[in-house]
């Protein structure tokens, strides 16, 4: 199977927080961030960003999830690992070691939002201080997220194997 080159993420007509994810002419429901979508994204203000984002790799809880085949690099998140979202420090946007004294993301969570959970190319390949950070897609709640794209973990397993690397989601 070839992966896709673009999914697309389009608010839902009648919900600012929810949207449809179209990937390859199969559409999963998703939630996006509480306060919907915006095209000038900040840090903390619980939006999702409007843009083209490429799909870096991802994290899972090996204790939780077998994975599907997937040519994404997908690495065990470990109980020390962070995402540090704190504009001012110098690893803002980026995977740190807990305990870490800023603001900060646990990437193991009780909640499982993240037990799958694919970096996306926000402010990362090219990083600006408040831009937003750690916008990932990840499983959803059934509830809007802080800023993030989250879809049901059915969604999430049947779209793993057609994604990699030159994959881009594209929030419309």
């Amino acid at each position: 199977m070839q992966a896709l080159q673009t999914v697309i993420v389009r608010r839902h007509p009648r919900f600012q927080n929810r949207a449809l994810l179209d990937a390859g002419g199969i559409i999963f429901p998703a939630f996006l961030g509480r306060s919907g979508c915006l095209r000038l994204k900040r840090e903390g203000d619980g939006a999702t960003p409007h843009g083209r984002m490429r799909v870096l790799g991802g994290y899972f809880r090996a204790d939780r999830v077998r994975l599907p085949q997937t040519r994404l690099p997908m690495a065990p998140i470990r109980a020390d690992q962070g995402w540090c979202d704190a504009p001012g420090h110098a690893a803002y946007n980026r995977p740190v070691r807990l305990p870490f004294a800023d603001s900060r993301e646990e990437m193991m969570r009780e909640d499982g939002l993240y037990d799958i959970c694919l970096v996306l190319d926000w402010n990362i390949s090219e990083r600006r201080r408040n831009r937003g950070s750690a916008i990932f897609l990840h499983l959803s709640a059934e509830r809007p997220t802080e800023g993030c794209i989250a879809i049901e973990r059915r969604a999430m397993l049947r779209l793993l194997p057609r994604l990699d690397t030159s994959t881009k989601i594209e929030v419309v």
